[in-house]
């Protein structure tokens, strides 16, 4: 149960960092490629940003607790338990449209993951 508990601390974080992120973006605005080496100082001082970064380096620590205790093979399609989790975040958070094709995919990628989970 402990591990169980240890990876979604790491995946909740992880979602976090990348909610962080997104409103961090969505302030800074949109801006094109070629521009990215005039544009990464001020992206990455953005709080947002940074705090999304800061708590993907918490989720790392609280991810190798797991690697120490459980086979890579088990845990990392937990992982994507985070796409359910950023799916619904964003609706509530950023009103994004969640289409039934990608419901439709992350209900496939559950049933993997719960598949995984009986082994």
């Amino acid at each position: 149960m402990a591990n169980i508990l240890l990876v979604l601390v790491s995946i909740s974080l992880a979602v976090i960092a990348q909610l962080c992120m997104k409103n961090g973006m969505n302030a800074f605005g949109s801006f094109q490629i070629n521009q990215i080496i005039f544009k990464i100082i001020p992206m990455l001082l953005n709080p947002w940003v940074m705090a999304g970064f800061i708590l993907f380096g918490i989720s790392s620590i609280f991810w190798l607790a797991v690697l120490s205790r459980m086979d890579l093979s088990f845990a990392y399609p937990m992982v994507s338990l985070a796409y359910i989790a950023v799916a619904i975040a964003s609706i509530i958070f950023f009103k994004e449209s969640v289409t039934l094709i990608r419901w439709a995919g992350i209900i496939v990628i559950c049933f993997g993951v719960f598949l995984i989970s009986r082994s």
